[in-house]
């Protein structure tokens, strides 16, 4: 049956999660270059679809579900509770097409798939702004209250932000209840740390870290050709991705990382 059957249950759904599990359980992908991390993603997540739509049974009747959960079973690997302590558990978290509200259902998918009852870091890269709008602190703020909320409910210990220049990162840090911890900001368009950024972040002891993500690290029209191509969707273009979350779980004593992946959640816009 395989993507005949996978293609059926995506005609009937109404939320994909899918989930690529330890990527370091891949063989194929670990035999690969390093990529950018946009082709990364969209390999993982074509990967991922395939290997799902590969084992769909012939009998829908029992499998058709509102909410899909796509994964590979054999690269899912919780933390052992007895080696929690040992363990840095952080997640970078992309808004696509949704609201502050999913913020709440990624880092609690984050969870249950890591088999852990806390994250110790999230950092959330700034949802993308309608065009002709600069990013400003009141768009920010119901962002920021969520991770907050999470905070305060013990399912985050640290939370950090992404390409904020000085300004915005100052105005986030004065009015926020729970301070970012660190900023991100992306080498790419800055070979040398801003000098006002660094001495802000210094004082404050807020840590400044660097990364290569793009802008848009998953897109809409990425994710529906990657559907596409993976189950042969005449309705891929139904499909919008809301959030994509990157985890990584790191040995603190040795610096090693010893899981990562990806998880996301998309919805079908069915006219």
């Amino acid at each position: 049956m395989g993507t005949d059957g996978a293609r059926a249950l995506l005609e009937r759904a109404a939320t994909l999660t899918l989930q690529t599990g330890n990527l370091l359980n891949w063989g194929c992908l670990r035999k690969k270059c390093p990529a950018t991390p946009g082709e990364e993603v969209r390999d993982c997540i074509q990967k991922t679809l395939t290997e799902w739509s590969s084992k769909i049974g012939q009998d829908l009747n029992q499998e058709i579900l509102a909410v899909l959960e796509c994964t590979v079973a054999q690269a899912i690997e919780k933390i052992n509770p007895e080696e929690r302590d040992e363990l840095k558990v952080s997640a970078k978290l992309f808004i696509v097409g949704s609201n502050s509200s999913s913020i709440r259902d990624a880092v609690g998918l984050a969870c249950s798939a890591l088999g852990v009852a806390q994250l110790d870091s999230v950092i959330i890269a700034p949802p993308p702004v309608e065009d002709g709008t600069s990013l400003s602190l009141e768009y920010l703020q119901p962002y920021w209250q969520e991770l907050e909320n999470l905070v305060q409910n013990k399912k985050i210990v640290a939370i950090g932000t992404s390409d904020l220049d000085k300004t915005l990162l100052e105005q986030l840090y004065v009015w926020a209840q729970v301070k970012p911890s660190s900023n991100q900001v992306n080498l790419a368009s800055c070979c040398v740390m801003p000098p006002d950024l660094t001495a802000f972040a210094k004082q404050f002891d807020i840590q400044l870290l660097t990364h290569n993500d793009p802008k848009e690290l998953l897109c809409e029209a990425s994710f529906q050709e990657v559907l596409q191509e993976s189950i042969q969707s005449t309705k891929a273009h139904e499909w919008i991705p809301l959030w994509l979350l990157r985890y990584s779980v790191i040995v603190k004593s040795r610096g090693i990382i010893k899981s990562k992946g990806y998880i996301m959640q998309a919805k079908r816009n069915a006219s």
